[in-house]
């Protein structure tokens, strides 16, 4: 099958200096998209024995003067540009370290694989199902090393709390439990197109989404909030999440069905995405998944919690609960919920090295987070947001009752609709979105459809979005 769509002269094949390096040589990094996360990478890179930054790469020019400017000291100045293209031509980059917005993780991965490169994308690293089956490919096809940015999976502490739930010391895993208490306010409200700041290539920021006016105030970070760049907070720091839920689940593909519900309350402003959903997956241990983006109350200043935990997970068990942080760690508690015993070996910071580790080693078997793990736990987030933009509206008493015969998921929707009365969300104005009970087909990747255009088919054609010429996602044989 040959590579559809794209420019010919991206479909690269990678120079045979670059499949291997030597063991004890310097790794060049290349790192595209300094915001938040690439400019956190970039000093960890810059501290890295054995690692030399040899290229940055940004759409908005000052942000990228900014950050190669802190790098004049260097014995090299790094390679700037704008192009992530002229990135993939500079011999120096052995690997690329991808932190732009979602909607290019795809793309920038595949295009560094054809360029011989190896990659460190960051989560979540698809933006929908349909790519990320094109990055596990295109990572095979071109023996790359391809490590997702879910840093959970190199804490100590998690691994040595999951030998201890497998050994039996809590008796059977029930369920598992994935919270996102995070706090998200308003983006604002624009009353038409914005103005994109001189410094930005909006063309290139753009790249493979279709190219619209900004209805934003921000053109950076506050596109996590819309459909054709971001993937909102389940997709955001949530898909953290959903990949320790899945690892304790002790599942390695996606679920067989799936159910999501919420909507986006409190304010009115120009986000698309919910903030407070709540979504099952259908595992053999079930994964009930929370997002909340307001505090616990109208004027409070924390946000709620179970256990302590805000943004993580609760493993919950026969004999007792393991509640785990955002940070790595945590603690059991027995059935009368006391603290019994704790996690909290470091580990987490290790995620980068271990990426460098395996592009030495050249066996992905060392790799911590290798990027299929990556692509099914982005397919969770994906799973819970179609179902969510299919569903329909209403009122509470309606969605109550078609939950019945799930009581677990119900008494979830039920802490969530307290959740929102307490923040004063009058829900019989803004009622509540019931996502469509989605069945799917992890042999096949696809959803199950019956018939042409039932809520299968649709979830099936939403999967693969139209892209961009010239920046079009190809599919690789």
């Amino acid at each position: 099958m040959s590579l559809a769509g794209g420019l010919a002269s991206t479909v690269r094949s990678a120079p045979a200096s670059l499949h291997r390096k030597n063991a004890g040589g310097t790794i060049g990094v290349g790192i595209v998209g300094l915001g938040r996360k690439g400019s956190q990478l970039i000093e960890t890179f810059a501290s890295m024995k054995g690692v030399r930054i040899t290229a940055l790469c940004d759409v908005d020019r000052e942000v990228l003067a900014h950050y190669t400017g802190k790098l004049n000291d260097e014995p090299t100045r790094p390679q700037s540009c704008i192009d992530v293209r002229k990135m993939l031509d500079n011999r120096d980059v052995d690997a690329v370290i991808i932190a732009t917005p979602n909607h290019w993780h795809a793309l920038m991965t595949i295009w560094a694989c054809q360029a011989g490169k190896d990659v460190y994308v960051e989560k979540p690293v698809s933006h929908n199902f349909w790519e990320g089956r094109q990055m596990i490919a295109a990572a095979r096809r071109y023996n790359r090393i391809v490590q997702a940015g879910t840093q959970n999976r190199s804490s100590l502490a998690l691994r040595e709390a999951l030998e201890y739930i497998r050994a039996g010391n809590l008796g059977r895993v029930i369920q598992v439990r994935g919270l996102c208490y995070d706090e998200r306010p308003s983006i604002g409200k624009t009353n038409g197109p914005q103005p994109i700041p001189e410094a930005i290539n909006y063309d290139l920021w753009t790249g493979p989404a279709p190219l619209e006016p900004l209805f934003r105030r921000r053109v950076h970070y506050d596109w996590h909030w819309f459909w054709t760049t971001g993937n909102g907070n389940i997709g955001n720091q949530g898909v953290h999440q959903l990949d320790v839920c899945r690892w304790f689940a002790g599942q390695d593909q996606l679920p067989k069905s799936v159910v999501s519900l919420g909507g986006r309350y409190g304010y009115e402003d120009d986000g698309q995405t919910p903030n407070t959903q709540v979504a099952l997956f259908d595992y053999p241990v079930p994964i009930i998944f929370e997002v909340r983006g307001l505090m616990e109350s109208k004027g409070a200043a924390a946000m709620d919690h179970i256990l302590g935990v805000r943004v993580g997970f609760l493993v919950e068990c026969e004999g007792g609960v393991f509640a785990g942080g955002k940070a790595g760690g945590g603690w059991v508690y027995d059935k009368d919920k006391k603290r019994v015993k704790q996690f909290a070996a470091a580990g987490e910071e290790t995620h980068v090295q271990n990426f460098i580790d395996a592009v030495r080693s050249r066996n992905i078997g060392d790799l911590k987070a290798e990027v299929r793990e990556g692509v099914v736990s982005a397919g969770l987030s994906h799973m819970a947001n179609l179902s969510y933009r299919l569903g329909r509206q209403s009122d509470t008493a309606s969605a109550l009752e078609m939950l019945e015969s799930q009581p677990e998921f119900r008494e979830a929707v039920e802490r969530m609709y307290r959740h929102l009365a307490a923040n004063e969300v009058n829900l019989t104005e803004h009622w509540l979105k019931v996502g469509a009970h989605l069945e799917f087909n992890p042999g096949q990747n696809q959803f199950v459809s019956r018939s042409s255009y039932d809520l299968g088919d649709w979830a099936n054609l939403m999967s693969k979005p139209p892209y961009r010429p010239p920046f079009v996602v190809p599919e690789v044989a």
